[in-house]
């Protein structure tokens, strides 16, 4: 009779998949955005070795965050059907869509400037020239500023409306009146 050997149990850390690490790195991040790798894989439950065993460097798991926060918010514009809508309602959805990310993820903003953001963020930045183009095609929007300027202006208002909760000079629904109304405004709608 021959003894058979159980199978050998891999470590627990080990069975962690990237997925948790991107998890736990989102919720650390939205509290402290300097987190290190260490913090984060305390977080995750997981050792250092492990979080760079998926990502090489603490650059890539950031990346590797934000394209899935951009990813989840550009479904969300996919799944509202913006272009079923008049361009200024499609508009202010688009805002309430990528504001109600921001609350989410409220520091996340504050961690990466790389040039890779704007690459990051195209789909995103997609929906928005789509609904713009459209509003002046419609006659919805009256502004003859180039539609990549406006791009550009109101997801920087974003980012400002973002700050100001954050100092805490506005309250989240303040400051999120402020962004529909001045995009609509730096639209010429209405």
């Amino acid at each position: 009779m021959s003894e058979i050997t159980p199978p050998r149990r891999r470590r627990a850390d080990a069975d962690r998949s990237a997925s948790e690490i991107l998890r736990a790195t989102k919720g650390l991040l939205a509290v402290q955005p300097h987190a290190s790798v260490e913090e984060i894989a305390v977080a995750a439950g997981v050792s250092r070795q492990t979080v760079y065993a998926h990502f090489k460097t603490r650059e890539a798991l950031i990346g590797a965050v934000f394209d899935e926060i951009t990813a989840e918010a550009a479904a969300q514009m996919d799944a509202a059907q913006l272009d079923r809508e008049p361009a200024v309602d499609a508009l202010l959805h688009l805002l309430d869509i990528s504001w109600r990310t921001l609350q989410r993820y409220p520091l996340l903003l504050t961690v990466s400037t790389s040039a890779a953001d704007g690459k990051r963020h195209e789909s995103v930045f997609d929906h928005l020239e789509r609904v713009l183009s459209r509003g002046r095609q419609s006659g919805e929007f009256a502004s003859d500023l180039p539609v990549p300027w406006l791009v550009t202006a109101i997801v920087t208002l974003g980012h400002a409306a973002g700050d100001e909760v954050r100092a805490g000079r506005m309250t989240p629904q303040q400051a999120s009146d402020a962004l529909a109304r001045s995009a609509l405004l730096l639209c010429g709608a209405d």
